[in-house]
């Protein structure tokens, strides 16, 4: 039986950048905005984060944004993000603490997924092994070291695991090197699978196009995690969420409502 009680999509900031880093070969020159999304999940048995956003401090602070966005590898700059979008101020609306999450889980670790680890310190950190080691030898330049290199409690996994009873993790690398997607079954209605950045849009899905960035330029091996993610959609009659469609976002943003 599942222990899920409620789930919250957050909004924790937007980027704007071609197409076709979200559709592989797909949208050269057509400028796209991109919600960066954040997940609350509470259980019967705590809470749980999926993905954390951006680090606000590289985004807003001038000499840390040059750093890190204002250059030839960000050639769409910075994303954008303001005090309120920060999701400790988020969890203050629903009257939570930064300390009251139990567990973070990292769907990968590049920036605008990562970055916000320094908010929550105290938590377990999930993160699949093979996509530690890609991001500690810097496998693209979305990677950021000092998002991840903290004091943290890490629990490297492998494998499709159970978080807690109504939570599961499937592995879905190809977009990197060690990428995880999640099923929340919610007390009321179908599961709701968070693909995370194994499909960007709807269009990922429903035609079956790559993310524009794969690990090791291996498309066939994102193709594939779309297609596991669809069978379990189908198989557990399931709504499967994109992460990063503005269009989708406005259809089914409801905080601070949860969904039950």
């Amino acid at each position: 039986m599942s222990q899920v009680k409620k789930f919250w999509s957050i909004l924790t900031g937007e980027h704007s950048y071609e197409k076709t880093l979200s559709t592989r070969n797909r949208g050269h020159g057509e400028i796209i905005k991109a919600p960066i999304m954040a997940y609350l999940i509470e259980t019967a048995n705590g809470r749980i984060l999926f993905d954390v956003g951006c680090d606000y401090e590289k985004v807003n602070q001038p000499d840390l944004r040059a750093h890190y966005y204002e250059h030839e590898g960000f050639p769409f700059g910075p994303p954008q993000m303001d005090a309120t979008q920060r999701l400790p101020n988020k969890l203050e609306i629903l009257g939570l603490q930064p300390e009251e999450i139990d567990v973070v889980f990292c769907s990968h670790l590049h920036f605008d997924h990562a970055g916000g680890l320094c908010e929550f310190c105290g938590a377990e950190v999930h993160v699949h092994q093979s996509e530690m080691d890609a991001a500690k030898h810097q496998a693209d330049d979305a990677y950021f070291q000092t998002d991840f290199d903290l004091p943290l409690n890490w629990k490297r996994q492998t494998g499709d695991y159970e978080l807690v009873p109504g939570v599961n993790a499937f592995e879905t690398p190809g977009h990197t090197a060690g990428h995880m997607s999640m099923m929340i079954e919610l007390p009321k209605g179908p599961p709701i699978i968070l693909a995370g950045d194994a499909a960007d849009l709807q269009e990922n899905i429903d035609d079956e196009i790559a993310p524009g960035l794969c690990w090791q330029d291996n498309e066939q091996l994102a193709l594939d995690s779309i297609r596991k993610l669809k069978t379990l959609r189908d198989r557990e009659q399931a709504n499967l969420w994109p992460n990063h469609d503005w269009a989708f976002f406005l259809r089914h943003n409801r905080f601070p409502r949860p969904f039950e």
